[in-house]
């Protein structure tokens, strides 16, 4: 019912996107933490899988040993699509054998790709070289544009409902984390909500408090002024 990319950037980024012929797919598919890695349950997901499978990777699990703990634990395995990129080495996957045709899954260097219930496997070949096409640009708007060329090949052979985008940076919160829950078009939907996020949101999340700073700028005309140099300079 879903594909997603899960990638990482030379900063130590990472993301993900995903979109889905289902409702919320952004809610409880997807799970980051910084500095460890990011994944993904799909089909019939286990959300259960977010949490342990992080917790796994933090204590030093390869990305192959935390796929086979999470889907050897679990009796509905079958039925379940598991990715796992790492922030650093290989990612690995799973692609349960009940999966609903076309499913599968496929790797990049710095890069993780799955999808069941889609239009063919031409969906994880468009998405991973719009990734691979798209160098250079910030990690987010790689991933958009990835998963715009999935969509283009057929996406989830159903239709169209939601889509999400989550970015994870230096911080034990997301950088950016924007949802479509329910939207005819919500991959365009998405990218619009990414733009929006370049007027102020963007700049202004880079002023709260965080782990290197336990305060944050609270001086409104200093965040003002940042918002107004994050606009000249264009930055992510």
């Amino acid at each position: 019912m879903t594909w997603s990319i899960l990638a990482r950037d030379a900063s130590g980024r990472l993301g993900a996107a995903i979109a889905s012929r289902f409702f919320a797919v952004g809610a409880l598919c997807v799970h980051t933490c910084r500095g460890v890695g990011v994944l993904s349950t799909q089909a019939l997901m286990n959300p259960l899988y977010g949490p342990e499978g992080l917790a796994r990777l933090a204590a030093g699990e390869s990305p192959e040993q935390v796929v086979a703990a999470l889907t050897g634990a679990d009796a509905g395995r079958d039925q379940r699509q598991l990715h796992v990129l790492p922030a650093h080495g290989a990612p690995a996957a799973w692609t349960g054998a009940s999966c609903i045709d076309w499913c599968g899954h496929r790797a990049g260097a710095d890069y993780s790709i799955a999808g069941n219930m889609l239009a063919g496997a031409p969906v994880l070949e468009a998405t991973a070289h719009a990734f691979e096409e798209t160098r250079g640009l910030p990690l987010p708007e790689r991933l958009l544009a990835a998963l715009a060329a999935g969509e283009a090949a057929g996406g989830d052979k159903r239709g169209k409902q939601a889509a999400a985008l989550r970015i994870h940076a230096d911080e034990d919160y997301p950088q950016l984390d924007i949802r479509v829950d329910d939207h005819e078009e919500p991959v365009r939907e998405l990218h619009r909500l990414y733009e929006t996020s370049r007027q102020r949101y963007q700049p202004f999340m880079a002023c709260l408090a965080g782990r290197h700073d336990p305060v944050g700028i609270t001086d409104r005309t200093k965040i003002e002024e940042r918002i107004a140099a994050f606009e000249r300079e264009g930055r992510n």
